[in-house]
């Protein structure tokens, strides 16, 4: 027994028995397993006059192969050791158990020990009677010559099989299922095949069960496009890429690699985000956003996308993407019901990719869309500072997420930006004018209080959504015809921070935002006989010097406060994008 890196004790012997166990007592009302084989069958097969359609490989790829069993997709599946194919006898077991007298379709990725075992397996069915017919799936562009529909598979010079499996076995049981025979349900699974390309993406290697070291790497900071499910090399390297790159690269290889739309059958393609086994799922959506973006400038429809987990590697860092050209048959099957452990599909209609974006995800993107504009020569005041307030704070988002890391979660700077990009958004809105007056001044900060907090969200965006919104609520109630003086504004700084001291429940001194804003509220009343312009900037310079102050405190509130002196010698967040606010927003003022 030995403890891999993620912490669990593997017996490296047992454990294609131990999980293929495991798998059947979590999924008993699914599947079950064949005896003496490492092998599952549905408790929909063997069904007398269907074509059974049997899929499998190794170990360490799950939910393929065995989690994707049951009615609509794979009567049964024979599984090897990790990173190895199940033998002849495994597969010629399963196939037995799962063989309804209509003739056996396999399936399965193109690599040497599968095909030569599946091979195997499969004379030894017709020897005795069973017709057997052969699907191997060749979808990894990054290997290989595209596959050819109709031509002969040769197993040494064919691209290898990934995630694009999913889309052949989920056509090849769905034909099945509807009765189809045995060459319609090959001939269906093979157009399948000739119509999907997928391309990834590692980040790291994995580690094996029982292994202390990972079997292969990836140099930090970088990225390997193209890398196999078994870390056989990829095309090439690059370095660590954003959500936007990456899913601009593997767009990018997948276009011009598609088959052409068929004709008279539309623009839809089925698309598939494929996580390797260690990428988060909201990562992965990330790069989906950009994906989908991406297709549909291409002239494609997304229909039904998928992402999730459909092929791994073990603890592999990665996603692939899979796209499927689809035409009505295709789309037909592949949106035809299924349940498995790791896939359900449910009849109905459904809402796809291509769908109108409706309520918050529109205003959202219109927010952001007009905050990215930058400044404008026809903002009034309050937008025009809040836009310079964005500039700046987006300028220094790094070091402000470093300063949150020292005793917190280290996403202070990403915050506040997202929060001034939507505050900016919703002052140009609503701002009316004229530009000298504080009511005008106060309703776009109202609005843009309520934008911050609610896209920042976390405490950091509640607070300073409370900032602005009870700035903004002093200067609705300004005299009409009264000017937007220093004494007001120091009036409103004023009822700001009572607003934020009530909230957050945190006082002078305990290495919070407030040990910023106190001392610009400070200079700015005392300043009251001044100009605006002049009094705001000493104000904002003292603010910058009490924030950098704050690395000589020690956190008494929040997270950070738990963290004891940890956090002492270094400035706090909250404090240092106050500062840079309000110098900012000084430098906008006449």
């Amino acid at each position: 027994m030995t403890t891999t890196p993620d912490g669990l004790g593997h017996n490296a012997a047992t454990f294609r028995e131990d999980w293929l166990e495991g798998l059947a007592d979590a999924y008993a009302r699914t599947l079950r397993r064949v005896p003496g084989t490492f092998g599952v069958v549905g408790h929909h097969a063997p069904r007398p006059g269907k074509v059974a359609v049997v899929i499998g490989g190794g170990s360490g790829h799950y939910p393929a192969f065995a989690g994707l069993v049951g009615p609509g997709l794979a009567d049964a599946a024979a599984v090897g050791d990790v990173f190895a194919s199940p033998s002849a006898e495994q597969i010629y077991r399963t196939a037995r158990a799962a063989d309804g007298g209509a003739g056996v379709l396999m399936s399965y990725g193109n690599y040497a020990g599968d095909v030569m075992h599946f091979g195997l397996a499969a004379r030894r069915l017709a020897a005795e009677g069973v017709p057997v017919r052969t699907v191997l799936v060749t979808d990894d562009v990054a290997s290989g010559p595209p596959p050819v529909e109709g031509q002969e598979i040769d197993p040494s010079r064919d691209r290898r099989g990934v995630a694009g499996d999913f889309f052949v076995f989920k056509v090849a049981g769905a034909a099945a299922e509807r009765g189809d025979d045995l060459e319609g349900v090959t001939a269906l699974a093979a157009r399948a095949n000739a119509m999907t390309r997928t391309f990834g993406a590692a980040f790291s290697g994995c580690t094996l069960p029982g292994a202390s070291e990972p079997l292969f790497t990836v140099n930090s900071g970088t990225t390997e496009l193209g890398m196999g499910i078994h870390g056989e090399p990829g095309l090439r390297t690059t370095r660590s890429l954003t959500a936007t790159e990456l899913a601009d690269e593997l767009v990018d290889n997948l276009l011009p690699e598609l088959p052409p739309l068929p004709e008279g059958a539309g623009d839809r393609v089925a698309v598939l985000l494929n996580g390797l086994g260690r990428t988060k799922y909201e990562e992965m959506f990330v790069v989906f956003r950009q994906v989908n973006r991406r297709l549909k400038e291409a002239g494609l429809t997304p229909f039904r996308p998928e992402v999730g987990e459909f092929v791994t590697s073990f603890d592999m860092a990665g996603v692939s993407l899979s796209v499927m050209v689809l035409d009505e048959e295709l789309a037909e099957l592949y949106d035809a019901p299924c349940d498995s452990p790791a896939f359900r599909s449910l009849p109905g209609p459904r809402r796809d990719a291509d769908d109108v974006r409706e309520g918050p995800a529109a205003a959202a993107e219109h927010e952001r869309a007009q905050a990215q504009a930058g400044a404008s020569a026809a903002d009034l005041p309050a937008t025009a500072a809040l836009q310079a307030a964005l500039d700046l704070v987006e300028a220094n988002e790094d070091e402000l997420g470093r300063l949150d890391a020292v005793a917190g979660d280290g996403d202070h700077g990403i915050g506040i930006v997202r929060g001034l990009r939507a505050a900016v958004a919703a002052a140009r809105a609503a701002e009316p004018g004229p530009a000298g007056d504080p009511r005008s001044a106060g309703a776009a900060l109202l609005s843009a209080g309520l934008a911050l907090a609610d896209a920042s969200g976390g405490a950091s965006g509640a607070l300073y959504g409370a900032l602005l919104a009870e700035t903004g609520a002093v200067l609705v109630r300004a005299p009409e015809g009264a000017g937007c003086s220093t004494a007001l504004l120091a009036e409103a700084v004023a009822a700001a921070q009572r607003a934020v001291s009530e909230l957050g429940g945190a006082q002078v001194g305990e290495k919070t935002m407030l040990d910023a804003v106190d001392p610009f509220r400070a200079e700015l009343c005392a300043r009251t006989g001044e100009d605006l312009a002049t009094a705001w900037r000493a104000a904002a310079e003292a603010a910058t010097k009490a924030a950098a102050a704050t690395a000589e405190l020690v956190p008494a509130r929040g997270r950070a406060a738990r963290m004891g002196d940890l956090g002492y010698g270094h400035a706090d967040a909250g404090a240092t994008s106050l500062a840079l606010i309000v110098t900012a927003v000084g430098g906008t003022l006449r």
